[in-house]
């Protein structure tokens, strides 16, 4: 079932982002930017704690999170430790609404329209796999371009 796979899906490339983040050698160069790299890696994984916790856990899994998407560009320097454990919550948030939603559940309208149109639940959950995706390989390139002692 598509549920059960994007469940697997989420859980691997959240698990992926927390590698990502731990893999730094320096944990400042987690908000480093430079020339036209404008997005910090600690930034983008604030953004993708923030779009997952809100779209996934907040909308469909009814956690009550709360987003503030400004704050995920602007806030710097938040510990590595701190990031993780965002994660962390993130994949729990993750894993306990997919529990949650049935195959139904998947061909229903998604509550929002975020991309300005209508789309069933499950074509939303694969485009925020792939936008998770999208920041993932950013943030790796980041880290191997950027991570210097």
């Amino acid at each position: 079932m598509i549920t059960e796979s994007l469940k697997l899906l989420f859980t691997r490339d959240l698990n992926k982002l927390k590698l990502e983040i731990e893999s730094y050698q320096n944990e400042e160069n987690l908000w480093k930017i430079d020339k036209n790299i404008l997005n910090s890696a600690g930034n983008l994984a604030l953004h993708l704690v923030g779009n997952i916790s809100h779209f996934v856990g907040a909308i469909l899994g009814n956690s009550g999170y709360v987003r503030n998407r400004e704050l995920e560009f602007s806030l710097k320097n938040i510990p590595r430790t701190e990031l993780i454990q965002q994660i962390e919550v993130t994949l729990e948030s993750v894993i306990l609404t997919f529990d949650k939603l049935s195959a139904e559940d998947m061909e229903k309208e998604y509550p929002l329209e975020p991309l300005g149109y209508t789309m069933t639940t499950e074509y939303f959950l694969i485009h925020l796999i792939g936008h998770l995706n999208y920041h993932l390989g950013q943030i790796n390139y980041h880290r191997r371009l950027l991570d210097v002692k």
